[in-house]
């Protein structure tokens, strides 16, 4: 969380506990059927330069939380665990069942991304 000389983006176990709270509203506020980045999710948690560490906040989110984790994807659209992996299946069926498509193992990031995600919460659900 601090670099070796007590500098970072956290400077104190506080700080990061604070900022996981936040990412968690962030991922709990992504509307079904979209996705957001682990960067767009880091930006919108206030520390663009910690995608990194956004996986590590959504696993210390409580379990009985309900965090819709699996609407959080790689930059590219893709989904970070190994393709043979019971997570990279789960998540893809996941987002399946909210009319997420994938096209060669990718997410349209323009069509289910951030800007579709905005699009819906203003306009309203497209399909009705």
């Amino acid at each position: 969380m601090v670099n070796q000389q007590g500098k970072g983006p956290f400077a104190n176990t506080s700080d990061f506990n604070q900022w996981v709270k936040t990412v968690w509203q962030v991922v709990d506020g992504i509307p079904r059927g979209h996705v957001l980045t682990y960067g767009e999710v880091a930006r919108l948690a206030g520390m663009s330069r910690a995608a990194r560490r956004v996986s590590q906040a959504m696993r210390r989110a409580p379990r009985g939380m309900k965090l819709p984790w699996h609407r959080v994807v790689n930059a590219q659209g893709r989904i970070s665990f190994p393709q043979d992996s019971s997570g990279y299946h789960r998540q893809k069926e996941l987002l399946e069942g909210e009319g997420v498509i994938f096209l060669n193992g990718k997410i349209d990031l323009q069509r289910f991304g951030y800007r579709g995600a905005l699009d819906t919460l203003l306009w309203g659900d497209p399909s009705g």
